[in-house]
């Protein structure tokens, strides 16, 4: 292990970012403890890596009593936590009145929800042991509007307020938050179509959407090495923006949102109380 090894928790260990994180800090020395949806999806690094450098367990992040156990059994196995990594996520694509109850359910238990709970869990003992990171991955849908992913950017703006609020709780006890921000990968899960939106501009969006045309421009493995340095930057970011679609998209719907607001300057001052001086 390496002189400056760190003990991470890191949920959705199975594929994409955060399997490509999992094996990265694995390979340099740290160690890891790693969460999936299916115990066999971590098999195959149970068998390569040491006990006392993985510990992997099944969690899902609906269940709010099971994350606190794991993250509990976590942080008691490896001694300490100082950094914890919540890859994990929801899409769905639907226009909003296509949606379930039951997807809506879904969505937000895991894409919010879920992120809370894993912050919740971790806070008593990043606080105890005098700090340590959280990073949490999300979406452009904090900043941007697409239609069809209404639900999904509901909670993706849920976790920007959360994140932002809870950073400035934790601040005085050493621990750092940052939103890793990435153009939204394509949706698992989706609605079934209602006939009127086929007579709207939204039909010939959801072929685009649907056909694996779309799909984000960053790398897995370089963004997953891009969070490991993240772990390291003083100070801290409370956003990261990784992908030039992601950080265009982002730029774009700032902007525009500037735009919109400066328009307003005087409808907006109008309504102060009287005897307000500007």
């Amino acid at each position: 292990m390496t002189a400056t090894a760190r003990s991470w928790f890191v949920t959705g260990a199975s594929s994409g970012l955060g399997r490509h994180l999992t094996e990265l800090l694995l390979a340099r020395g740290d160690r890891v403890a790693a969460t999936a949806l299916r115990a066999s999806e971590l098999d195959d690094l149970a068998v390569a890596h040491a006990r006392d450098r993985l510990w992997a367990q099944v969690l899902d992040v609906t269940d709010a009593d099971a994350v606190r156990r794991t993250v509990d059994a976590a942080c008691a196995a490896l001694g300490r936590v100082d950094v914890v990594v919540n890859t994990l996520g929801s899409g769905l694509l639907g226009a909003a009145e296509e949606i379930t109850d039951a997807q809506l359910r879904h969505q937000l238990d895991t894409g919010l929800l879920g992120a809370v709970r894993i912050a919740r869990a971790a806070l008593p003992h990043l606080r105890e042991q005098g700090g340590g990171r959280i990073l949490q991955v999300t979406g452009t849908g904090g900043h941007d509007a697409l239609p069809l992913m209404s639900l999904r950017l509901a909670a993706a703006r849920g976790v920007e307020g959360f994140f932002a609020s809870l950073a400035r709780e934790v601040a005085p006890f050493g621990i750092r938050i940052t939103l890793i921000e990435q153009a939204d990968a394509p949706a698992a899960d989706r609605a079934v179509p209602l006939a009127a939106y086929e007579r709207t501009p939204l039909a010939e969006l959801r072929r685009t959407m649907t056909s694996g045309a779309v799909r984000p421009l960053s790398d897995p493995a370089k963004t997953a090495r891009a969070v490991l340095d993240c772990a390291d930057l003083e100070p801290a970011p409370l956003r990261l923006v990784l992908g030039s679609d992601a950080y265009e998209t982002t730029r774009t719907a700032l902007a525009r949102r500037l735009a919109d607001l400066e328009v307003q300057r005087e409808i907006a001052w109008s309504t102060d109380v009287d005897d307000v001086r500007h």
